[in-house]
């Protein structure tokens, strides 16, 4: 900030600003000195103090003038001068014309000018005057008095007012009753919490202050904002500290918060089902053995025998429940089984031992530790000839997963899905497991749970699949989900039943919500319907908010990096699924497709059906469409015909990224690598007039095509690439000549050949790319 900007904001001369910088030791070569952030804070303060000083001077002499005049901070006003030589009105000394009688100053009535009324008879006209205007006019007075009665009592009220609120502001020792600055500092709080962004009329709230204050301190830091502006949060911290407050930067989702007066007893707490995640490597027979558990077929129903979502069941064994979760294995589903161990007891990790140890087994270990679950090892396929159940043991010893036997922690079960061997002992473990870790919850309190997978059915709308983690859900309660609010309008078991209320580590599929909220957000329900809107609407807002702070801005400094991204070819694509856990994962599966040349951009990725909507974004983006577990009306099949856009329909996950991947190499630029195929020397030089300069060569090695470019050498310098004018043998031209022979070239547009120059015969040969380079 300059000093000549500091001077304008604080009204002040440039004089004083040198003044100031020189007190402080501020060095300040002139008006447009740059100065730092430090020294604006120091000139701030003391020019604050120079206006108190004078303030303080200037009330000093409004006392002194006032004790001359006798008034109160009046100004001094000369006293009129009494006169003396007897000139008053009417008496001696007056002016020439003036009358006894008569006011000063006022004339004589002059030739024709009408009698005077003074002590005459009154007219005609005011006699003939009704009683009836009469008492209009008196009451018309009276309603006059009346209000002017009713101004002085609201003034003596508002003075009242005004000396109540001077005389305990003077009990509080500011000066002339004013508020002392360290007075509006203590009735601040000492802490606040924002989000990442926040408006500068919701700081002024938090800080217990008026937004004009907060506006006026932006304006003094260089920063010229609205009420309604958003400001970072580092800006915010630096106007809060001047308060005395500090700030918590916290998430979406503290700040809007649900705070509860429920009290969680003791002895209301009950023992609930354990919650089971069935996880491991794509095919090694997660859902088939939860089928076994289950004595249901469940794998039959996906395509190509991968799950594509989460599958939450409820499952009695022997006398007690148990809720298992099944996750999809492939590698393109990782956040989806981030969040089944996030919300689970236990993991049942799934290995087949005919297959061993793999990536994504690797990876389910890994979430199951981060959440710090227990995991029971479930070693399948063992019916299967190629087994080596040791192995397996063995390596899973080096990720801390030794059994029981070998002196570790980890239960061990070895069981058969497809041939129905020993499921009993992995449900005895899971039991003992869960009898461990004593599992309780409270069904008294309001329901609270987690989203497990959501989705837009085409006849009941939003539907989201809910795991209650403690309290008690039942229709009709309203509830907050992410960031949007419903009533319970009916719930469905795991087998699609309709049931009226759910308990702790049930999952359920809940109707009534006000939009489609992501996989994992939480779910809660509150006491009134209006209290779940209001707590939507904010989260509603902080979410534009910190979308918007996302847009990008251009910059000086990013503009060469935006110029350089120009370069980069787009694959753009719309994403549509049934699902939204199957959203999550296409789009990151996609993205992570993107290299250095060709980047996928995911301009839009959405739930339910393929709309019009969908092919006109698509149309005016040039996007392609991927359309998966969904399908578009015969309506919009025909616009995007129209459109020329083109959709693409899938089943199974990885075809959708071995497509992309297909049509990315596409756009790739394609390499191109020389191959020399000859190379000689030249041994004699013909200079002809219509032909220029011919040389007389040898092939020293490899053959020369008529086709091939000609890189000619001098004294190990390129001194010309290109095209070959002619190549004869003799009299006769050629298309090739092989090694030893000797021939004639000429070169286009270039006729400088020398005797001793060496030359190199290659040819071009353009490489397709692909991704994986």
């Amino acid at each position: 900030m300059k000093a000549i900007d500091i001077a304008t904001a604080n009204h002040v001369t440039e004089e004083d600003i040198l003044t100031i910088c020189k007190d402080l030791g501020i060095g300040c070569a002139g008006m447009d000195t740059e100065l730092s952030e430090k020294d604006v804070f120091l000139i701030q303060k003391k020019i604050e103090v120079i206006k108190e000083q004078r303030a303080k001077a200037a009330r000093e002499l409004l006392e002194r003038k006032s004790e001359r005049t006798g008034r109160p901070g009046s100004k001094i006003k000369l006293k009129r001068k009494v006169r003396t030589d007897g000139a008053r009105r009417g008496g001696p000394g007056a002016a020439p014309g003036a009358r006894e009688g008569r006011p000063f100053g006022e004339r004589r009535p002059g030739p024709g000018a009408p009698p005077s009324r003074e002590g005459a008879a009154p007219d005609k006209k005011d006699e003939a005057i009704s009683a009836k205007e009469k008492e209009k006019r008196k009451k018309a007075k009276e309603k006059e008095k009346e209000k002017d009665s009713k101004k002085r009592a609201y003034k003596d009220k508002g003075r009242e007012s005004f000396e109540k609120n001077i005389f305990s502001r003077k009990k509080k020792g500011g000066p002339h009753g004013g508020v002392q600055e360290h007075e509006r500092v203590a009735v601040s709080p000492k802490n606040i919490d924002i989000t990442e962004s926040i408006s500068v009329g919701d700081l002024a709230k938090k800080l217990n202050v008026k937004a004009g204050e907060v506006i006026s301190r932006l304006m003094k830091l260089g920063m010229m904002a609205t009420i309604n502006q958003v400001i970072d949060s580092e800006t915010a911290e630096i106007l809060a500290s001047e308060y005395g407050t500090s700030v918590r930067v916290v998430s979406l989702f503290e700040e809007t918060v649900i705070r509860r007066e429920e009290e969680d007893r003791a002895e209301d707490r009950r023992k609930r089902p354990p919650i089971v995640t069935v996880m491991g490597h794509v095919d090694h027979g997660k859902t088939k053995l939860l089928d076994a558990i289950r004595k249901t077929n469940v794998v039959d129903g996906e395509f190509g025998g991968i799950t594509q979502h989460i599958g939450a069941y409820t499952v009695k064994v022997r006398d007690q429940f148990v809720t298992f979760l099944d996750t999809p294995g492939h590698e393109a589903f990782t956040t989806m089984r981030a969040r089944g161990a996030s919300v689970t007891d236990i993991v049942i990790l799934v290995v087949a031992a005919n297959d061993g140890v793999m990536p994504q087994t690797v990876e389910a270990i890994n979430h199951a530790k981060a959440a710090h679950v227990p995991i029971i090892v479930a070693i399948n396929k063992i019916d299967l000839p190629e087994t080596n159940v040791m192995r397996i043991k063995q390596d899973l010893s080096n990720y801390d997963l030794a059994p029981e036997e070998w002196g570790g922690t980890t239960l061990y079960a070895e069981v058969s899905a497809k041939k129905m061997m020993n499921i009993e002992d992995l449900l005895d473990l899971i039991l003992i497991q869960a009898e461990m870790l004593e599992l309780g919850a409270n069904p008294v309190l309001l329901g609270r749970g987690v989203v497990i997978e959501s989705r837009l059915d085409p006849g009941r709308g939003p539907v989201a699949t809910a795991l209650v983690q403690n309290g008690t859900l039942h229709l009709g309660d309203p509830f907050v989900v992410g960031i949007y609010s419903g009533k319970i309008r009916a719930m469905f078991n795991d087998q699609g039943l309709s049931v009226q209320e759910a308990g702790p580590s049930t999952p359920v599929e809940i109707v009534g919500l006000s939009g489609i909220p992501s996989a994992g957000d939480p779910f809660q329900v509150v006491e009134t319907e209006k209290y779940s809107k209001q707590i939507s609407q904010k989260r509603i807002d902080l979410r534009r908010l910190e979308t918007a702070k996302k847009v990008r801005k251009v910059t000086l400094e990013d503009l060469n990096e935006m110029i350089r991204d120009g370069e980069v070819q787009e694959l753009r694509v719309v994403i549509k699924a049934d699902v939204d856990g199957s959203v999550q994962a296409l789009k990151e599966a996609l993205e992570k497709l993107s290299t250095d040349e060709v980047r996928v951009k995911v301009i839009h990725a959405g739930t339910g059906g393929i709309n019009e909507s969908d092919v006109m974004l698509a149309s005016a983006s040039n996007a392609v469409i991927i359309g998966y577990h969904v399908r578009p009306a015969a309506r919009v099949s025909e616009l995007a015909e129209k459109e020329s856009v083109s959709i693409k329909f899938f089943n199974i996950i990885f075809e959708v990224t071995d497509s992309i991947r297909a049509a990315m190499e596409g756009m790739l630029s394609p390499e191109y690598r020389e191959e020399v195929v000859g190379s000689g020397e030249v041994r004699q030089i013909f200079k002809i007039s219509r032909l220029g300069t011919i040389a007389g060569a040898i092939v020293l090695a490899g053959k020369v095509n008529r086709k091939n470019r000609i890189r000619l050498i001098r004294d190990g310098v390129v001194i010309s690439d290109g095209e070959l004018k002619s190549l004869k043998r003799f009299k006769d031209d050629v298309s090739d000549v092989d090694t030893g022979q000797e021939f004639g070239f000429g070169l286009v547009n270039f006729n400088d050949i020398k005797e001793g120059d060496t030359f190199e015969a290659y040819r071009t040969i353009e490489i397709a790319k692909t991704l994986d380079g």
